[in-house]
C-alpha cells in the first residue's frame, strides 16, 4: 500500500494544501483546486490503495480555521468510508496524526 503523507506544517491556507495535496497524490494539470474537485479527485481518481496520512494536522487546522479543515476532512473520511463499503483491499484510507 502507498503511504502519501501531508505536511500540516507547509499548510498555512486553502491554497497551499490543494498543491500539497495535488502533488501527493498526482491530480493533474487539470485538478480544480476546490471542494468538489477534492471529492472528485479523491472519489474516482487517486490509485488505490493508497493510506493517505495527514502529519501535524492541528497545525494545519489552526492555519485552514475550523470550518474549511473539517470540510476538507470530511471529504476524505467519506471517500474512506465509500471505499470501505465497496472494496475491502484496493481502498483509500485516512487519518489524521499529531506528533
Amino acid at each position: 500500500m502507498k503511504i502519501a503523507e501531508l505536511d500540516g506544517r507547509r499548510i498555512t491556507d486553502l491554497a497551499s494544501f490543494h498543491q500539497q495535496a495535488s502533488e501527493l497524490l498526482d491530480f493533474g494539470p487539470y485538478y480544480g483546486r476546490n471542494f468538489d474537485a477534492l471529492w472528485d479527485r479523491l472519489s474516482r481518481d487517486v490509485e488505490r490503495p493508497v493510506r493517505v496520512r495527514w502529519l501535524h494536522a492541528s497545525t494545519s487546522g489552526a492555519a485552514l480555521g475550523e470550518a474549511t479543515f473539517a470540510t476538507i476532512v470530511d471529504i476524505f473520511e467519506s471517500a474512506a468510508r465509500e471505499d470501505r463499503e465497496y472494496d475491502a483491499v484496493r481502498r483509500l484510507e485516512f487519518e489524521l496524526v499529531d506528533p
